[in-house]
C-alpha cells in the first residue's frame, strides 16, 4: 500500500475513496456498545474496512477507477498496515466538521487530477458491487451531476462529484435523518442535476448489526440487489456467536430464529 495518492490518475478516472478512521477500541463503532464491548466493535470496524476496501478494488479492476482510503487522524497511517489492498493509496482527512471533510476530500482528490470522485461510507460492509460501478458510470456522462446512495437511515452511503460544490454540505443536519433530503435540496438551489441510487443500509446500531446478520447468515433477502457477501465480517461474526452466543449479538426475537 503506498502511503501518498498516487499523483498521475489514469485519464478520465474516478476515485472511488473511502471515508474511514483509524480502529482503536473506545473510539470505533461506539453506537454498537453494547451489544459489542469497545474491542470489539473496533474489530468489526476493521472487517467493515477489509470487506469494503476489498470491494472497492475488484470494482477498480473493472473499470476507470482507482481507490483511496481517506483517513483520520493524521498522523494514524501505520494503523492501516495490512488492511488494505495493495493498490489503495491514502489521503488525509481535513477539517473539524463532518461537512468539511467530506467537502476537502471532494476537494483534494479533483485537484490530485481526478475527474470525479466517489465519497464512500464503510458502514455498509454488504453494499453490493454493482451500486459502486453504477456510480461510476453515471459520472462518466457528460454534465455536472451529484449522485447519491440513500441510506434507510435518512442519510447517504455514497456521494459522487465531478465538482467540488461547496452548498452541498453546508447547513446540513449531520447524523440525522434529513442529511439526503437537506442535500438534494442544497443541489436544487444551485440547479444540479442529482442522480439516485437503490436504497441500502449502514451497520451502526444493535439494531442493524441484526440486519446485517440476517442478510448475511441467509435469513433477511433485499428486493433486486444481492449483497456482498463480506466475508471478513462474516467470519469474525460467526466465530463471536459461536464463542459468545447468539443471544448477545442477534437476539432470535429479532429473526425467524434459524441457527447460524
Amino acid at each position: 500500500m503506498n502511503g501518498e495518492v498516487i499523483p498521475q490518475p489514469p485519464r478520465a478516472s474516478c476515485a472511488l475513496a473511502v471515508m474511514i478512521k483509524a480502529p482503536r477500541a473506545g473510539a470505533s463503532k461506539t453506537r454498537l456498545v453494547p451489544p459489542l464491548s469497545a474491542s470489539e466493535a473496533a474489530a468489526l470496524s476493521i472487517c467493515f474496512l477489509r470487506d469494503t476496501t476489498a470491494k472497492i478494488a475488484d470494482i477498480t479492476a473493472q473499470v476507470n477507477a482507482v481507490g483511496i482510503a481517506v483517513y483520520t487522524p493524521a498522523g494514524a497511517e501505520a494503523a492501516f498496515d495490512g488492511l488494505l489492498p495493495e493498490t489503495f493509496s491514502l489521503l488525509a482527512q481535513r477539517g473539524e466538521s463532518l461537512g468539511d471533510r467530506l467537502f476537502h476530500a471532494a476537494e483534494d482528490l479533483l485537484a490530485l487530477g481526478y475527474e470525479s470522485l466517489c465519497l464512500v461510507d464503510s458502514d455498509s460492509p454488504t453494499l453490493p458491487p454493482a451500486l459502486l460501478a453504477d456510480a461510476v458510470a453515471a459520472l462518466s456522462r457528460k454534465g455536472d451531476r451529484v449522485v447519491l446512495g440513500a441510506a434507510e437511515d435518512g442519510g447517504y452511503y455514497l456521494i459522487g462529484l465531478k465538482n467540488a460544490h461547496r452548498r452541498l454540505f453546508t447547513e446540513i443536519e449531520w447524523s440525522n435523518a434529513r442529511v439526503l433530503s437537506q442535500t438534494i435540496e442544497r443541489a436544487a438551489e444551485i440547479k444540479l442535476e442529482v442522480e439516485m441510487l437503490p436504497v441500502w443500509y449502514d451497520v451502526d446500531d444493535a439494531a442493524t448489526l441484526q440486519q446485517l446478520c440476517e442478510e448475511l447468515f441467509g435469513l433477511h433477502a433485499r428486493d433486486g440487489l444481492n449483497g456482498y457477501a463480506a466475508p471478513h465480517t462474516r467470519d469474525f461474526l460467526a466465530r463471536l456467536i459461536e464463542q459468545e452466543g447468539r443471544e448477545r449479538v442477534w437476539p432470535r426475537s429479532a429473526s425467524s430464529g434459524n441457527q447460524v
